[in-house]
């Protein structure tokens, strides 16, 4: 038996990975805003086997995570978090105001936290465990066209790479997934180039064997992840240089 809890999984990554691991013998815990939608995620988890609660939950609501982890955790014990919720602003579409970055944050970084640090405890009393956090490409190099998204996720990406080396004695793996575009209702609303995207079917079948193999970091495609290390290394002003190009692109499209 293994359990196992996705937040964001309404939709998108989430709904797809609860997707990929249902299986008979699999107890799932699902996340999500958006009811009836989850409903349905649920609905083809449970037509593959396996066992399936949902939890409409805010992963902004803190004392609300908790109370659901805590219950999910006691039936029975957690075998990995994925951490996925995740928002992004929008792109190319004007500046992002106060209360966009807010909202980035609050979802993609306090979000996290609130998903994780109630199982912590948890797996370190029993000595085992294994916490997925999702950060972005993004998070590797900042896009000047989501300037809180790739904060968010470099935030998160640090986070958990701090977290590893914290929890190791514990048995606890930490692994960091960063994807690069993939197909999902949050990129269908980006109106600049993403090179390499990548159908959300591939993705998982990434994500699901890295996790198996309890791998530190999971960055793909990789092509674009080393293109991007590359870019991050370059001075500024050459950095500054290619995403004006890139933009400059986008908003003539």
């Amino acid at each position: 038996m293994k359990s196992i809890l996705i937040t964001g999984a309404s939709s998108g990554i989430g709904a797809a990975l609860a997707v990929g691991y249902a299986a008979p013998g699999i107890t799932l815990y699902i996340l999500g805003r958006d009811a009836a939608r989850l409903e349905e995620v649920a609905a083809r988890c449970r037509a593959r086997g396996a066992r399936v609660e949902c939890g409409i939950i805010d992963v902004t609501d803190k004392e609300a995570m908790a109370k659901f982890i805590a219950h999910a955790d006691d039936t029975p014990p957690m075998d990995l978090v994925i951490a996925n919720a995740g928002i992004s602003s929008g792109s190319f579409e004007g500046d992002e105001t106060i209360a966009m970055a807010e909202k980035v944050f609050d979802v993609n970084f306090a979000g996290v936290i609130n998903t994780i640090h109630p199982l912590i405890e948890r797996m370190k009393a029993r000595g085992r465990g294994h916490i997925a956090i999702m950060s972005s490409l993004a998070g590797i190099c900042a896009l000047p066209s989501a300037p809180a998204y790739s904060a968010s996720k470099a935030a998160v990406r640090v986070y958990g790479d701090a977290l590893r080396g914290m929890l190791r004695p514990y048995n606890i793996h930490v692994s960091v997934i960063c994807p690069g575009w993939i197909r999902t209702p949050l990129t269908d609303k980006n109106t600049f180039p993403m090179p390499f995207i990548m159908p959300v079917e591939r993705a998982i079948h990434i994500i699901t064997r890295n996790l198996e193999k309890k791998k530190a970091r999971i960055a793909f495609p990789f092509s674009l992840y080393l293109a991007l290390r590359i870019i991050a290394f370059l001075p500024i002003c050459a950095s500054d240089f290619l995403f004006q190009k890139i933009s400059a692109k986008a908003h003539k499209r």
